[in-house]
This record gives C-alpha cells, structure tokens and sequence, in this order.
C-alpha cells in the first residue's frame, strides 16, 4: 500500500514538473514571438529600437555618395500605390518610373526590402535598374512604413503579398516582364516567391542580396549568436514559436524555408551574401544556391562585407554582376 502512494507521489510529481516546465516554455516562446513578430508590442524587438544595436554597422560605405543622391530621386520621384492583402491587409508601395532614355518597354522590378526597414532604403537599387529602364516598385512589408498588419511573416506572408502585388501589375500590363529582387528579409522574400506553384510566367528572373536559408536556422543562428542561448535549448522555444505563430499569424516557420522554395524554381537567380554577415550566416549562400533547382543560377560572395553591405563594400564587382546577370536575363543590349 506505501509503495502504490509512493508511485502515486512520484508520477504526480513528474506531471506537476512536466506542466511547470511546459508553462515555462510556452512563456518564453511566447515573450520571443512577441519580441520578434509583433512589432506594436511596447517591449518588440522594432519598436525598442534594439534591432539597431544587431543589424547596424561601423563599416565603411564606398557607395556613399550614390546613396544619398540616390535618397533624393527616390524621395523625389516616387508616387504611391496601395492594394489590399487576401487577409484583409491594407499594403503601400512607391512606385518610380524609368529614369533613361529609349528605355524598354514593359519591364517592372519589385525591390524588397529587410526586417525593420523601409523602401527608402532601396533607392540605390531602384535607381540602378531604371537607368536600366525598368519600372521601380518598392513595397513596403506588412508592419513596416505605411502598410498595415499586426505581425511580421519573415518572408511567409510577405511573399503572398509580393505575389498579389505582381499579379496587379500583369492585370494592368499583360506584357510584363518582371525582376524580383530583395535584401535580407527581402531576398527571402522572393526566394519564396521564386518557387511558389502559382508564379507567373510574367516573373523573369530573381536576385537574393543575403536571405536566410530557413527560418528555423535564422532563429536558431540568431538565439546563439545574439543571445548565446546553446541549440540544445533553443530548438523547443523555436518549435513553440512556430507554433504559436501558426495560431495567431497563420504560418509556420517551415512555410519560410527557401530551401524548399527553392527546389521549385525554374527562373535565373542570382545570390549574393557578404563573407562577414552577422546576422545571416555567410553559409546560407552556399544552402540556397545547392538546393535552386534553376537551370541557370549564380552566385557571388563578397568579401569582408557586413550584413546589407555588399553594394556599398566592393560596388564595382556588385553593379557589373548585377547587371550583366539582368542584362542577360531580360535581353539587354
């Protein structure tokens, strides 16, 4: 009789444990998700400002002077275009139109920007391609400068946006040709969108300027990079994250893995990444590029560049890679 309340005693031991222990870990997701995905929330990682102590550099620019006149035309030049999301998401764009003479006809890129960024940041990329003669469209990411939205998708949701911005584009224009082209959070953006199953053929080509290979391994890399949480411990709060984003924003982190997108693509992709990205590992470059499915596909890693600074540390090798690639793909003279 002791030893069956011995056993009783144990076993509600182990589930009294067991539920502290599983309460503990949905607190932590749930602070993480919070932190990560919920912008809004007074102690998110974009509204406190802290992401500026994680993504910004003390590495020099080269392309300085390109930059700024290139803030002017944006701001400038652009004019606004507003659609709505399938989940009911008021989403905003700049729209900028070429900026050559005799440019082509029927040519659009979308330039995608990173987490906690804006379109401004783009300008230089958009200026590039139309002087190359290409419409310019710069959305702005559910959450981020004027488009709506309660939680960031890390590429999940905004590549379902990308797609709906594209398909307002061929409805206007049946001939389009269109460049995808994304930094960070923007290149895996359209990683996504380069091997999602309802792509139009209207989409040409693709450049990825430093995104993840999964969103799994981002949160992961981030955990023990930034806050030296080891991998043994990190992958059941991500799990749960994953979770509990599925619940509340309705995608789960393997929704965001360009890997997979990737072994879908069938368009040209170009991927860059900087040697010295501390925020998205370097190694992510050589993930994405093995696993493109893309009969033509190339890649270029730039050395001793930060995180976002490819262009502005070697903007030679950059620009004449970039626009040989689009040249080609588009056929250019």
């Amino acid at each position: 009789m002791a030893h069956g309340r011995g056993e009783t005693t144990v076993v509600r031991n182990l589930l009294y444990a067991s539920t502290v222990c599983a309460g503990a870990l949905y607190i932590a997701a749930d602070y993480f998700f919070r932190f990560a995905l919920e912008p809004n929330w007074p102690h998110s990682l974009i509204h406190s400002g802290l992401q500026e102590h994680i993504s910004i550099t003390s590495q020099p620019s080269l392309d300085e002077q390109e930059e700024n006149e290139a803030l002017g035309w944006f701001e400038e030049a652009r004019r606004e275009a507003v659609i709505t999301a399938a989940d009911g998401v008021r989403l905003h764009s700049w729209i900028l139109d070429p900026d050559c003479s005799n440019s082509p006809e029927h040519l659009y890129v979308f330039c995608c920007h990173g987490y906690s960024g804006a379109p401004a940041e783009m300008s230089k990329y958009a200026h590039r391609f139309s002087k190359l003669g290409f419409t310019v469209i710069t959305p702005a990411s559910r959450c981020h400068e004027l488009s709506g939205g309660k939680y960031i998708g890390m590429g999940a949701l905004e590549q379902q946006d990308l797609l709906q911005w594209i398909e307002a584009v061929t409805k206007k224009d049946p001939k389009a040709k269109i460049l995808l082209d994304g930094i960070s959070m923007g290149a895996s953006t359209v990683m996504l969108a380069a091997g999602a199953p309802d792509l139009p053929p209207n989409v040409v080509a693709v450049i990825a300027d430093c995104g993840y290979d999964t969103l799994e391994n981002q949160f992961l890399y981030s955990a023990r990079h930034f806050y030296h949480i080891p991998k043994f411990a990190a992958k059941p709060v991500i799990a749960c994250i994953s979770a509990i984003s599925h619940h509340r924003a309705g995608y789960r982190f393997s929704d965001a893995s360009c890997v997979d997108a990737l072994h879908r693509a069938s368009i040209p992709i170009l991927f860059i990444h900087g040697s010295a990205d501390s925020f998205i590992s370097p190694v992510s470059l050589e993930r994405n590029f093995r696993a493109c499915a893309s009969p033509v596909k190339q890649k270029l890693m730039i050395s001793g560049a930060a995180h976002t600074m490819s262009a502005s540390t070697q903007p030679e090798l950059y620009w004449r890679a970039v626009t040989q690639f689009v040249k080609t793909a588009f056929g250019l003279a």
